[in-house]
């Protein structure tokens, strides 16, 4: 399970963890001004996020968030996503076409960002790339999600505790969260995933969620990684990993291609190299690579009795 370090506050992933998908539900009270629909329950998890031991709440100022239902258009409009961010618009307007291209538009998702704080990610948080892709994540969620800010999650030997990232307060944000971190450390993939999985059952939303995954090379143990996303396949999370670097990513690429139904109920990740110069790759070759098996697995989900029928 994941466990809390009392002196840093960071979580800790150990085997016992899995069973614990689909058993105990986490809730948090929403705010009074917006309601939560009443409908199905997901398997829900559970993680300990708290100094104290206690059961994670998810952040005061995230809220749930509609079903997946299709809408007719973006979660935040282009005139309220120039005003929060207008550094941004030019993403915002890249990644519709994307959407639109992969029939998304209108697609509800709460959208995490998961970034490798490995020491050998240095070369990528100096030259900018992390801040970058956080950027890139950020005007995409605009259109699936209107809470206006992505939950990220860093992780390294531990998975730390999940910071909103809000879009009008984008800048830097990276090098902000990453200044209360501490040392960077080894790569424990199955911590991270844990974390988002517990951050998404306590925030009550009722759409999927879609995870951006970033890393530079392969976890700390693979068995536990292929075990935490065969488990996840049961919930309504689809994980999209991303890999900075020179790597040859064998181990992604076998876990993107893990057997349906052999191994997990639905196929729950893609994954896709993006070389050692994240910062070229065009925007739209970006989002349209994000974007490539999320729809497939929307359709799959709904099938398997995941998601909810459209």
């Amino acid at each position: 399970m994941l466990t809390t370090d009392e002196s840093t506050g960071t979580l800790r992933h150990s085997r016992s963890a899995i069973d614990q998908i689909g058993r105990t539900t986490v809730r948090r009270p929403t705010r009074p001004t917006r309601r939560r629909r009443v409908g199905q329950r997901f398997p829900p998890a559970r993680a300990i996020f708290a100094h104290d031991g206690r059961t994670a709440a998810a952040p005061e100022d995230s809220m749930p968030i509609d079903d997946d239902k299709t809408a007719s258009g973006p979660a935040i409009s282009l005139d309220k996503f120039q005003e929060a961010a207008p550094a941004l618009v030019d993403l915002y307007k890249t990644a519709r076409v994307s959407l639109d291209k992969h029939r998304l538009t209108g697609q509800r998702a709460a959208v995490y960002l998961v970034i490798d704080h490995s020491g050998s990610m240095r070369p990528y948080f100096r030259d900018g790339s992390v801040q970058g892709l956080a950027e890139q994540v950020l005007a995409l969620a605009a259109h699936f999600d209107d809470d206006g800010s992505v939950p990220v999650v860093f992780f390294d030997t531990v998975a730390h505790r999940p910071a909103e990232v809000p879009v009008r307060d984008h800048a830097g944000a990276v090098e902000r969260i990453r200044a209360g971190l501490g040392p960077m450390g080894r790569t424990d993939y199955a911590a991270a995933m844990e974390a988002v999985i517990a951050h998404y059952q306590a925030s009550g939303s009722r759409a999927p969620a879609f995870v951006v995954f970033q890393t530079d090379g392969s976890p700390t143990s693979r068995g536990a990684a292929t075990r935490t996303l065969c488990d996840a396949a049961r919930l309504p999370i689809f994980w999209q990993f991303i890999g900075f670097g020179d790597d040859e990513f064998t181990f992604l690429r076998r876990l993107d291609d893990l057997p349906v139904p052999g191994r997990r109920i639905v196929d729950n990740a893609g994954f896709f190299a993006a070389g050692t110069e994240p910062r070229s790759i065009p925007a739209d070759t970006l989002y349209d690579q994000l974007m490539g098996e999320f729809p497939q697995w929307l359709v799959s989900a709904r099938a398997a009795g995941v998601l909810p029928p459209a």
